[in-house]
């Protein structure tokens, strides 16, 4: 990105100023004691030249001497020079601003959001259903190509856009990085993105981080290097062809629900927090499925309790285990009963 230079802007105003000083001095010793002469103090010298370039032209003091009507004359021909300059500088201050926030430098105030580092058309696939879910998410990309199309298909308030080098850490604290739910580190090789997991858990070690793998067998090798959810893509895809070729009727419903439901008869799968006065928490679990069904057409399938800074999910639990505040339900709904619940539970989805 240009950037101004602000110390030659800073040299060339003293410069100009310096020129002008001995001007003025210049114009003071040539018309101070002449005849008629209305320059003899240095206020007069001044007064002079500010009238003369900024175009005013009172004609309340003038040089009366052939030289000194020279000087004024290097002070008329120098003011388009000085209007040029500012006018130039401003020009180049509006310009650098609207880069500097076109290019994400700005920073933004998202908090809870996701981090993705790394944009294709894969990265922009995952965008797509996370703003269509409501989630924020901060783009870190060091094509600048792609700046303008992420902003030409997404709003602000949902995705900011950062141009930056991945290795310049310092950089990513303007995408809040700190405050984010989860990072996904969205770049292109598996190699690649070890080696990243590696040095950036160096400088954000407490967060969350999420890749996907094209080789499903390197799984154990993200996760002993910090990554909490390593995710094969040929594993995922494999076990969806398989289902849509000897069960196609849970394969398609499978594949509904792990995405965003963008009509009222789809159905997603979705967890909510237990917290405030939320009135399922301290209620068992089967007591919490039946409710949950006749008041808001949802099916609970599972919990998630977090013991430890682990999340320990438990898929339809059996027994009288009972909700507690800070558990996640997990439950499968249509948009309706999304509503319903949300008006239950005075919460958003997701973690």
């Amino acid at each position: 990105m240009k950037r101004p230079n602000y110390r030659q802007v800073i040299f060339s105003i003293l410069t100009v100023l310096g020129i002008y000083g001995l001007l003025m001095m210049l114009l003071l010793y040539l018309e101070k004691g002449e005849k008629g002469s209305m320059i003899n103090q240095p206020e007069d010298a001044v007064w002079y030249v500010v009238a003369t370039i900024t175009s005013v032209g009172y004609g309340d003091i003038v040089p009366v001497t052939y030289w000194g009507r020279m000087v004024g004359l290097v002070f008329l021909l120098s003011t388009f020079g000085v209007y040029g300059f500012i006018i130039g500088q401003i020009a180049n201050f509006m310009s650098t601003l609207k880069e500097q926030k076109e290019l994400g430098l700005n920073g933004t105030d998202f908090v809870n959001h996701v981090v993705m580092i790394g944009w294709n058309d894969f990265g922009q696939s995952v965008i797509t259903h996370l703003a269509a879910a409501g989630r924020q998410v901060a783009v870190i990309t060091k094509d600048r190509s792609s700046i303008d199309i992420i902003r030409e298909f997404y709003p602000g308030d949902n995705v900011y856009t950062l141009y930056s080098d991945y290795n310049n850490f310092d950089l990513l604290e303007k995408a809040k990085i700190r405050d984010a739910s989860v990072v996904f580190i969205n770049l292109n090789d598996d190699t690649e993105k070890l080696v990243y997991i590696i040095n950036i858990k160096k400088h954000f070690k407490d967060l969350n981080y999420v890749v996907t793998l094209d080789n499903g067998n390197l799984k154990n090798t993200f996760v002993n290097a910090g990554v909490t959810y390593a995710i094969s893509k040929n594993e995922i895809s494999s076990k969806l062809l398989a289902s849509y070729i000897y069960e196609p009727d849970v394969a398609i419903f499978s594949e509904e629900i792990i995405a965003y439901a963008h009509e009222d008869h789809e159905y997603d799968m979705k967890e909510f927090l237990m917290a405030g006065s939320n009135p399922f928490i301290g209620m068992p679990y089967e007591k919490a499925f039946f409710d949950l069904k006749k008041q808001c057409n949802v099916i609970l399938i599972g919990m998630v309790r977090i013991n430890e800074g682990k999340r320990h999910l438990m898929k339809n639990p059996e027994g009288g285990i009972a909700i507690q505040q800070g558990d996640y339900l997990v439950m499968l709904m249509d948009r309706k009963g999304q509503d319903r619940l949300k008006r239950v539970f005075h919460i958003e989805e997701g973690v």
